[in-house]
């Protein structure tokens, strides 16, 4: 029986999309090209996420890869999360599943600065629990890092259901026992799919 519910965070509660952030930049269509291939395309922004690369670090190497005009435009989208854009019918669900006495968790593949923004999120006052990829120097879909969250909060990975919008994670959670549904931008069709697995959920 389904006890747990484990979010994604960029993606699922936030909407996490580079072409969208760049598009908003006051700079011409080749700047944007290049801020986009230079900030999220970086090697180094993964490494942020797997914690072996620090803000600082990332900034720098987008700085050598960018002329000097930009610079300040892609500090702006390495820190995206000042504007936080919440995903349509996320926090509704949330509150909902927390009246009906589920527990509710974030495994975010993100650097250690989620923590601090974290609070900012819509819903985020009903987790119970959160694991970022950057503390434990794993990525999703690695196992192990699911099987932190699992140790962490003493959950059993049948009682847990994950969702996250990359396919390659829904299949690292199911490897790991969890039931699992990937979204894409629809928060009806996941209530379908909660329902589906089990969920009481409208």
């Amino acid at each position: 029986m389904i006890q747990n519910i484990v979010f994604d965070m960029g993606g699922v509660l936030l909407h996490f999309d580079p072409a969208l952030f760049v598009s908003r930049v006051d700079a011409s269509p080749e700047d944007r090209a290049l801020l986009l291939e230079a900030v999220f395309h970086n090697p180094l922004w993964i490494e942020m996420d797997r914690g072996t690369a620090t803000e600082a670090e990332a900034y720098a190497d987008m700085c050598r890869r960018l002329p000097r005009h930009l610079h300040g435009q892609a500090r702006a989208l390495l820190y995206w999360w000042q504007d936080i854009l919440p995903m349509e019918g996320m926090e509704a669900l949330i509150w909902e599943l927390k009246a009906k006495g589920y527990g509710l968790y974030v495994l975010s593949n993100a650097p250690t600065n989620l923590h601090a923004y974290f609070s900012r999120i819509p819903g985020a006052d009903c987790m119970d629990g959160l694991v970022v990829s950057a503390d434990h120097h794993l990525l999703k879909p690695q196992r192990e890092l699911y099987e932190v969250l699992l140790n962490k909060y003493r959950l059993r990975p049948e009682t847990c259901f994950f969702i996250d919008d990359m396919p390659a994670n829904v299949e690292g959670a199911r490897a790991a026992g969890m039931s699992a549904a990937r979204f894409t931008g629809d928060a009806a069709q996941l209530r379908s799919a909660l329902r589906l697995a089990g969920v009481c959920i409208s």
